[in-house]
């Protein structure tokens, strides 16, 4: 008896299942890494503004600002104020810009900037930083001693 060559329907239904096993894994995993990626940038920000607050601004004022902004902490990259999602906070507004270069003010800002202790000039004793991640619980860092 002549024996062909080639594969069996078993052996290539054998090789499907295990490439199609081993492509949703691959997509699940780049979902989870991408999103772990993303809180990474958020808290890298986060740490930015926070030292740029605690070494620089506190240190050259005496206190915190009642607002952020790039202006007011020129130290730092302008483009950690913009979050993944693409707003970016400025003062007490988050402002997200278009395709169309128009901009929009909403609360959909995933970081977020909150002053505490503050006097009728502005001037703040304490402050809050909080980036809203996706993979994990908020990330936040403060001011207040511990």
């Amino acid at each position: 008896m002549k024996r062909e060559k080639g594969f069996t329907v078993v052996e290539v239904v054998v090789v499907i299942i295990i490439l199609t096993t081993l492509a949703t894994f691959f997509i699940l995993q780049r979902s989870s890494l991408e999103k772990a990626s993303r809180d990474q940038q958020r808290k890298t920000a986060i740490n930015a503004m926070y030292y740029a607050l605690r070494e620089g601004y506190h240190r050259e004022h005496g206190n915190y600002p009642l607002r952020i902004s790039r202006e007011q902490l020129p130290m730092i990259d302008p483009t950690l104020f913009t979050d993944p999602s693409g707003y970016t906070l400025n003062g007490d507004k988050c402002v997200y810009t278009n395709i169309q270069g128009e901009q929009k003010t909403n609360g959909k800002c995933e970081y977020r900037y909150s002053a505490t202790d503050c006097d009728s000039d502005g001037k703040c004793k304490n402050f809050t930083l909080t980036a809203k991640l996706e993979a994990e619980a908020d990330y936040t860092k403060s001011s207040h001693k511990k």
